[in-house]
């Protein structure tokens, strides 16, 4: 029998989720019945007993699970490059490995939007938490970077900082790599030439361990990141030629 062609990839990077890894993999596997899929798993050199847990995982589910495990840290922009260089679906679910992100919204949208194809020029849909379980100040934090970079880069997204993610696989492999590029990643895509798209999304509480990111570890790199970002957008977008099959020629500037 013919291996199925995965329509969605599900990508999801993994850094010390020891816990986590086979609750949220059951979850998409039972949300995502009927739809051709895979999931990519990157375990970004965990320390704890991540890694055995995906083994456990790629053998339970051998048919849609494959992990790849880097030699040293990366971060998360670089794991999910790499997650990238594998993924065979013509769409890119990105998910994050502690299960604050809802697969069923994932289930939602690709029944309501993909499905449909209203809009060939979508290249990213991406999530807007209805509700946040962090903490007052967390949230602060949030609304204030986004709106800076909502200000500086009219990238048509409120809540960047939000892990979920629908991205156009076309689109994602066109996109320039740099560290941290995940928390920009309206902007380029709209600097593509693609349809930024911005959807309310669950937010939950994080199933075990604790959050990667500290405060003023994230300001000082988002700082630098953002004025990179301004001088990336201004200097211009792709070009598309009329012969290519691209849902982009008909756009208008």
């Amino acid at each position: 029998m013919a291996e199925m062609t995965p329509e969605l990839s599900v990508l999801v990077p993994f850094y010390n989720e020891s816990g986590n890894i086979d609750p949220l993999l059951s979850e998409i596997h039972d949300v995502l019945n009927g739809i051709p899929f895979e999931v990519i798993c990157i375990n970004d050199c965990s320390d704890d007993s991540t890694g055995d847990e995906l083994a456990q995982a790629e053998h339970k589910w051998p048919d849609t699970v494959r992990v790849f495990t880097h030699v040293r840290r990366a971060g998360k922009s670089a794991a999910l490059a790499t997650g990238l260089r594998e993924v065979r679906g013509i769409w890119v679910q990105l998910l994050d490995g502690d299960g604050q992100n809802d697969p069923a919204d994932t289930r939602r949208l690709w029944d309501t939007i993909i499905v449909p194809n209203e809009n060939p020029r979508i290249g990213i849909i991406a999530g807007r938490r209805t509700s946040r379980n962090d903490s007052g100040f967390k949230w602060l934090q949030s609304r204030v970077a986004n709106g800076v970079r909502r200000f500086c880069l009219k990238d048509d997204a409120t809540d960047t900082g939000c892990g979920f993610k629908l991205i156009r696989t076309q689109a994602y492999r066109e996109l320039p790599y740099f560290a941290s590029m995940h928390r920009f990643f309206p902007a380029l895509v709209k600097r593509a030439g693609w349809d930024v798209r911005e959807e309310p999304v669950n937010d939950r509480q994080r199933w075990h361990g604790q959050s990667k990111y500290g405060f003023l570890g994230r300001l000082g790199a988002g700082i630098v990141d953002l004025l990179g970002m301004i001088w990336l957008v201004r200097r211009g977008g792709y070009g598309i030629a009329a012969e290519w099959d691209d849902p982009r020629a008909g756009q208008d500037d």
